[in-house]
């Protein structure tokens, strides 16, 4: 897409997890990536050029915040081409234990805020008439989990948001597509008690969880020239845990 300086990604939640995993698989093949998260705090693979990384502190709840971000993105480096929607948090409770806020926040932050930065890089990416946007969805926007009806309310309205946008800018060169973990090696996971860990990964037909790298591998799959025929998709990267839904 860009000339010899790589492509212009941005990585949202990119300091850890999956996302920092998204941001090192596009700083290996000599792409310039921006990665933010509320607090800042993103670091780089050991050996990368600091020309081509820089972390950014943006909360995706805030609008102002994502108009800074993305200002001083464009400020270094250009318009923003691939944009890797990963920011998420988690509020686990029953239903009927949930209050108002712990909803809102799930959703303001896991959707809204996907769409705030969806909406900023499309404009630019339009000008382009080329661009890649990828949502990072879960397995339980499909399978469904006790104490997470805010969350994959959020990961399942990613979905139909992607697709209604994959149809908006299909004409400009522009795919929009959405990568679904599964159980997955991250701190999230890792703040489960043992033995409802146990019980989640014998679900998975593979018998394990995934490592984030295998979820930045999808990701940067969806990104790549090879995938210029594919939007609106929904990837599963699960180890076969939501086959046939």
């Amino acid at each position: 897409m860009s000339g010899d300086g790589g492509r212009v990604v941005m990585v949202t939640g990119g300091s850890r997890g999956i996302g920092a995993a998204c941001a090192g698989w596009f700083l290996a093949r000599g792409d310039r990536v921006a990665v933010t998260s509320r607090a800042g705090g993103g670091v780089a693979p050991e050996g990368t050029d600091p020309e081509r990384f820089v972390d950014l502190a943006c909360d995706v709840t805030d609008a102002h915040a994502v108009e800074q971000a993305f200002t001083a993105i464009e400020d270094r480096w250009g318009p923003v081409e691939i944009l890797v929607a990963n920011a998420g948090i988690t509020r686990d409770t029953l239903v009927l234990r949930m209050d108002d806020e712990a909803w809102h926040a799930v959703l303001d932050t896991n959707l809204t805020g996907a769409f705030r930065v969806a909406k900023r890089a499309m404009a630019k990416m339009i000008r382009l008439r080329r661009g890649r946007i990828v949502f990072v969805s879960s397995v339980g926007a499909f399978v469904g989990s006790p104490g997470q009806a805010n969350y994959a309310a959020a990961k399942a309205g990613l979905v139909g948001m992607a697709r209604s946008m994959a149809r908006e800018v299909a004409s400009r060169g522009i795919t929009v597509n959405v990568v679904a973990p599964g159980l997955v090696d991250t701190d999230m996971l890792a703040a489960l008690d043992g033995d409802r860990r146990t019980l989640m990964e014998a679900q998975v037909p593979l018998g394990r969880t995934g490592t984030p790298a295998e979820i930045a591998e999808a990701v940067g799959f969806l990104a790549s020239e090879g995938a210029s025929y594919v939007t609106g998709a929904v990837l599963p990267v699960d180890g076969g845990l939501a086959m046939g839904m």
